[in-house]
């Protein structure tokens, strides 16, 4: 059975940055927590260990995992380009639950799948999740559960999904909001060709806070279908 390290506990926080961090070294799976729901982490720049995370989760490549940074900084580096727009979205919502889509940058060495040239980056609103992005750089991240599967809120159930084929489970606690991220497609907005913000999953950042920073560069919301039909 893999170890269950509780960062909770002061006299485990230390190895538990130690043994995930080596584990991670090693091309190895850890499951680790973040504000939005327990993720399960690879390193972004190992081939072997994204392919191993898609195959925990049951996923295959065309579903290519996130990458986690510790700050802006790291994700200038991972990008082609930062948009105006982008830079405002992440003053306001970073740390935080909003992933952006960027192309990104052509001269990085990595595999995440059929990205079709982007990389989806979030930093976390985690102590901890940012001590181990500290020390690791930037983490293939996806929710740590089986594809199909409600996202784990928990240690426990992260470990009943993914069991052995993570090594370390980092534990710490019940995640306060239990809401996914908000994924939004910003690559229209770099290039000749403007096309607006879309958003491609709803969560914990909402499309009037993200209006409230994109304007008219935002996609129009849904239209409710009962509403399309009145008179």
């Amino acid at each position: 059975m893999s170890p269950v390290l509780d960062c909770r506990d002061a006299d485990q926080l230390l190895p538990a940055l130690r043994q995930a961090r080596q584990a991670i070294g090693r091309g190895e799976l850890i499951v680790m927590p973040t504000d939005t729901v327990y993720g399960v982490a690879a390193d972004a720049f190992n081939a072997s260990a994204v392919a191993r995370l898609l195959a925990a989760k049951g996923r295959g490549r065309q579903s290519p995992p996130p990458v986690l940074v510790s700050g802006p900084d790291t994700m200038r580096a991972l990008v082609a380009e930062v948009p105006e727009p982008v830079e405002r979205l992440v003053e306001r919502f970073w740390p935080g639950g909003l992933t952006i889509v960027l192309p990104a940058q052509p001269s990085l060495r990595w595999d995440l799948g059929e990205t079709r040239g982007t990389v989806a980056v979030r930093m976390p609103n985690d102590r901890f999740a940012l001590e181990l992005l500290e020390e690791t750089g930037p983490l293939a991240v996806s929710s740590a559960n089986l594809t199909g599967k409600p996202a784990a809120l928990g240690i426990d159930s992260a470990v009943q999904m993914l069991r052995d084929s993570v090594s370390v489970y980092l534990d710490g606690g019940l995640v306060e909001t239990g809401v996914a991220s908000t994924i939004i497609d910003a690559t229209g907005l770099v290039g000749r060709d403007r096309r607006p913000v879309t958003v491609l999953r709803d969560g914990a950042v909402s499309r009037q806070g993200l209006r409230d920073v994109l304007g008219d560069l935002l996609e129009p919301d849904p239209v409710d279908p009962e509403e399309s039909d009145a008179a």
